[in-house]
């Protein structure tokens, strides 16, 4: 079974009822979730051996946050303990033509505040095939950069894969930090995914003839944006989601894969959803193209399974993405009924 090792920062996620806003709200959801290791609870849901890295403090609510993960399968026994603090991030569910809010309060977390010496990346990769972060854990500070940067070429010498999802979040650095250090990192990728806008705020690549806000899409401008990211740092393969933002509360979602190998650009199909709470929809499709290529599916078979899974995350509460391949490969299938099932 093929192991993958991902890191990154998971936080505390407090969040009004139903789609009260924050002013409004005097009682908040509690629970869990992060880029890569919602990736991660998407590998083990599969059945794969998914293990999550991060620093957590040794309190309750570090104990808290390693559980959530425990209870889906996830391997935990790499994280390293210490710090005082878990981030946290609240968050305000859109809907109609009202977008979504995300407040960070994630400053002088344990992971934010680690340093290189807490992660022994040799012994964490031993027996690994496949590694994943994302632009947002280097997004943490100078520190933490430079922790990415070890565990990637730790990941390089022991011939595991490497993936990155760019994730740019303006709260968090500014294009020109976010460019500097992506770009040193991005040199160790194999497998870049990007959306509709990262590529552009990341690297000043931008699709042509494509705007985001009006749900126009342009197949020849991603197919460009994908080309132009694999010959500038020799990725093996660039997936870009593509979402149609018709409003917070319906969108289409489709994406890309590009094989530099074959020089084949696969499209999905597109789906047309109804958002029950879109956070994690990203890292679900990231899991799902993981999964794929780590199967032995075809670029065509991999971007089709890893939509449909992030289409199912987008109907799911909660940062994590709690379907397994039947439900997905069912929906890849072309069964989208939502009938129920008895």
């Amino acid at each position: 079974m093929p192991r993958i090792i991902t890191f990154g920062e998971i936080m505390v996620r407090l969040q009004p009822y139903n789609y009260e806003r924050f002013v409004q709200a005097d009682h908040l959801e509690f629970s869990f979730g992060g880029g890569e290791a919602n990736v991660a609870v998407s590998l083990a849901n599969y059945g794969m051996d998914a293990a999550y890295v991060t620093k957590l403090p040794a309190h309750a609510i570090g104990q808290c946050a390693v559980n959530s993960l425990r209870r889906y399968g996830v391997d935990t026994s790499l994280i390293v303990r210490g710090g005082d603090r878990v981030g946290i991030y609240f968050n305000e569910k859109g809907a109609s033509q009202r977008g979504s809010v995300c407040i960070y309060d994630r400053a002088h977390s344990a992971i934010q505040e680690a340093a290189a010496a807490d992660f022994d990346w040799d012994r964490i990769f031993e027996g690994a095939d496949w590694f994943h972060f994302t632009g947002i854990t280097p997004a943490l500070g100078p520190n933490v950069v430079e922790i990415c940067k070890e565990a990637c070429k730790a990941a390089k010498a022991k011939g595991v894969k490497i993936s990155c999802d760019l994730n740019y979040r303006g709260k968090l650095w500014t294009r020109a930090q976010a460019r500097e250090a992506m770009t040193d990192l991005c040199q160790y990728v194999d497998v870049c995914i990007s959306n509709e806008e990262d590529a552009k705020d990341v690297f000043g690549i931008e699709a042509e003839a494509t705007d985001i806000y009006a749900g126009e899409i342009n197949r020849e401008g991603y197919k460009s944006v994908a080309r132009q990211l694999a010959d500038r740092f020799g990725f093996e393969k660039v997936a870009i989601t593509l979402r149609e933002s018709h409003s917070a509360s319906d969108n289409g979602w489709s994406a890309m894969l590009y094989d530099v190998k074959s020089g084949e650009y696969c499209f999905s199909k597109k789906y047309e959803l109804r958002i029950v709470d879109r956070v994690g929809g990203g890292d679900s499709f990231g899991g799902g193209l993981i999964y794929s290529l780590l199967s032995g599916k075809t670029a065509q078979e991999a971007v089709e399974f890893a939509v449909a899974a992030s289409a199912l995350k987008h109907s799911i509460e909660g940062d994590y993405n709690m379907v397994t391949v039947a439900e997905v490969e069912k929906l890849a299938g072309g069964d989208g009924s939502g009938r129920i099932q008895r």
